[in-house]
């Protein structure tokens, strides 16, 4: 899994316990995730479809950073398919993973649009 993203977890990102809020942690997920989806596609009219079980195995805390990894899983017809770990780079473990998260290309008409894409491109490739 690649690692593209680094937040550095400041105290407005914690919970009562002091840790790093779920929520939060989600919302850098679904933002990657989106920011993925767009350079993968090359559109920015795309929307968060599904996110499946998240699975917490440990936490955060003020000053850690927190890495996000992305990886493809399907290409479907207007769909991409991803899978998530959020890791601590300080302590290396794992905070959470996430097994599918769907995407979903659009037109227009805000409608699901086929995106003709079949497998991962790197932008130095498109050059």
């Amino acid at each position: 899994m690649r690692f593209h993203t680094r937040k550095w977890v400041k105290p407005e990102d914690l919970n009562p316990n002091g840790t790093l809020f779920g929520g939060r942690l989600l919302e850098w997920i679904d933002e990657e995730a989106a920011l993925y989806t767009i350079i993968q596609l090359e559109n920015s009219r795309i929307v968060t479809k599904y996110i499946s079980e998240i699975n917490f195995m440990s936490s955060a805390k003020q000053g850690d950073i927190v890495e996000l990894g992305i990886e493809v899983s399907n290409f479907g017809r207007s769909s991409l398919s991803l899978k998530c770990e959020a890791r601590n780079k300080m302590t290396r473990e794992t905070i959470l993973t996430v097994d599918n998260i769907i995407m979903v290309n659009l037109g227009e008409d805000g409608k699901p649009k086929p995106h003709g894409k079949t497998r991962v491109e790197y932008v130095k490739n498109r050059l």
